[in-house]
């Protein structure tokens, strides 16, 4: 079994220790240094048609195979925590832009789940489902919060923070508060659903969100034009009759 050091702080990375014989695979836009020793191979997740499909969806058409002996170090693109997950023969859904690599004996499946949370949410959250023996690897931006939660117990989680959770978990999607605070919350770039989780099991989000991150930049830099036009459905508050 491959031995890691997850370093660094703010911008946190993985160095990977791989024997002859041993083999991770990930994203291949994570890989940032590897021992000459170290030989990679792509390969269709799920065969070229499945491919086509991740492809569509924003993930990678291939997955990229790390063989050993040598060292292969991985990181993310944005600052953030690294997470390490167990999966002990069991499954777990994972925002599909956090996923870094795994070990060999994990099964990575072909097709994204989407969560969908409506018309104000944007297009919803792809979730990307791995299950089998080993561990793992996952990027959490800004930094991690953790949850185990007993049976019936529950937590909801603002869609743009969640980044994993057991798949055996049972989750619904619910609002935050009446139409008011929805219409206010999507143009303020805050959470107008929530995904409500219910236990048992074991829970991990984001301590920001990335679509909040860009949406706050946007506000911020606004290019040469002049402040940044927000995104998504327009509404004309002259014209507005909200009433609760």
């Amino acid at each position: 079994m491959p031995l890691y050091r997850i370093l660094g702080y703010d911008m946190q990375h993985v160095r990977v220790y791989l024997n002859e014989g041993e083999m991770v695979y990930g994203e291949g836009g994570h890989l940032v240094a590897k021992s000459p020793s170290v030989k990679i191979n792509y390969a269709a997740q799920g065969g070229i048609i499945k491919s086509i499909e991740r492809e569509l969806t924003g993930s990678r058409f291939f997955i990229m195979q790390v063989y050993g002996p040598g060292i292969a170090e991985f990181s993310s693109f944005l600052p953030g925590r690294i997470v390490k997950i167990d999966l002990n023969g069991n499954g777990i859904m994972v925002e599909h832009n956090s996923f870094l690599f795994a070990e060999q004996g994990v099964q990575y499946s072909a097709t994204l789940n989407k969560i969908s949370v409506g018309w104000l949410g944007g297009e919803g959250l792809l979730m990307a489902h791995f299950s089998g023996q080993g561990s793992v690897f996952v990027h959490a931006l800004g930094g991690v919060s953790s949850f185990v939660l007993r049976e019936g117990e529950e937590i909801e989680v603002e869609e743009g923070h969640l980044l994993a959770f057991d798949d055996s978990m049972q989750y619904s999607i619910t609002r935050a508060g009446g139409i008011k605070t929805m219409l206010l919350g999507h143009i303020e770039k805050e959470g107008a659903f929530f995904i409500k989780l219910t236990g048992p099991g074991r829970v991990w989000l984001h301590n920001v969100s990335l679509s909040q991150l860009i949406a706050k930049l946007n506000l911020m830099v606004g290019g040469n034009a002049g402040p940044a036009q927000p995104q998504g459905p327009s509404i004309d508050f002259q014209n507005l009759d909200i009433r609760l």
